[in-house]
């Protein structure tokens, strides 16, 4: 007697990229934590710059306010980096947590696909959001003040896209972060403690002979080269990065930190 093999009738085909993007999009879109981060930042960013336009607009003619319009962006991302941090750490952490990351690998064997697809998820939507909301704020800062200050295109580019880019790279920081010590709260502390340090050691390198690294340190640190995608410049003229350059600077540092989280990720147990 011979029997015939059971053949299912839904068709089976090899798994891709875009099957575990889909999946990451599902998982980060379900997720209470994206909506209130993404959602805290666009109001800070948002209400902070405009605000600061309004209170701008009443100084009277003749005042000293230097730089463009959209310099005032600025201070509402700079907080915002807070936002993205902690959403780029639980993108991975969470699933650490509560265990799910072994389903996810199950589903997936190749745990460097898994990793790729939560980049490009986060990364694009992180970007989306971020590019928005500094477009509309400053718009809405030009409307208020009547004027942009004399921004350039290339200005205006830097400002939104540019700061778009800056911010989805530091949060792909920040998930590399939280691959490497798959716990929330060491990697989110970890991260701000990053953004934080150069300053804080800044403080205590007072002599003279240590002016060099104390500028270095103020100069190449995240907040010093945010403010720069918005200015254009080095800080206080300083011959740090400028323009285009900390984005640059902020990829080659992500690229690095990700190379470490595909290994760990590869070759630990979960």
């Amino acid at each position: 007697m011979t029997t015939t093999p059971y053949t299912s009738p839904i068709p089976v085909r090899r798994a891709h990229l875009g099957d575990a993007i889909a999946s990451e999009w599902t998982k980060i879109r379900s997720l209470r934590s994206t909506v209130w981060t993404l959602g805290v930042m666009v109001a800070v960013v948002a209400g902070i710059g405009i605000m600061l336009a309004v209170a701008i607009g009443r100084i009277p003619e003749g005042g000293e306010v230097g730089g463009t319009a959209l310099d005032l962006g600025m201070v509402g991302m700079l907080l915002g980096t807070v936002c993205v941090i902690t959403l780029g750490v639980l993108t991975i952490t969470s699933e650490f947590g509560t265990g799910m990351i072994r389903t996810s690998l199950t589903a997936c064997p190749s745990r460097g696909r898994v990793l790729t697809a939560k980049c490009v998820v986060f990364f694009g939507l992180v970007f989306t959001i971020t590019t928005l909301v500094s477009a509309f704020t400053a718009a809405a800062q030009s409307a208020v003040l009547g004027t942009t200050g004399g921004a350039t295109a290339a200005q205006w580019v830097r400002a939104t896209v540019g700061v778009g880019l800056f911010m989805a790279t530091l949060g792909l920081l920040s998930l590399a972060v939280g691959a490497l010590l798959r716990h929330s709260a060491g990697a989110i502390t970890t991260v701000i403690g990053l953004v934080l340090m150069p300053f804080v050691l800044a403080i205590g390198l007072y002599t003279e002979s240590l002016q060099g690294l104390r500028n270095a340190l103020v100069e190449y640190s995240i907040p010093s080269m945010l403010a720069v995608m918005y200015s254009g410049g080095a800080m206080a003229g300083g011959p740090g990065p400028t323009g285009w350059q900390s984005l640059g600077i902020m990829l080659v540092v992500t690229a690095v930190a990700l190379g470490g989280a595909y290994v760990a990720l590869d070759r630990r147990d979960v």
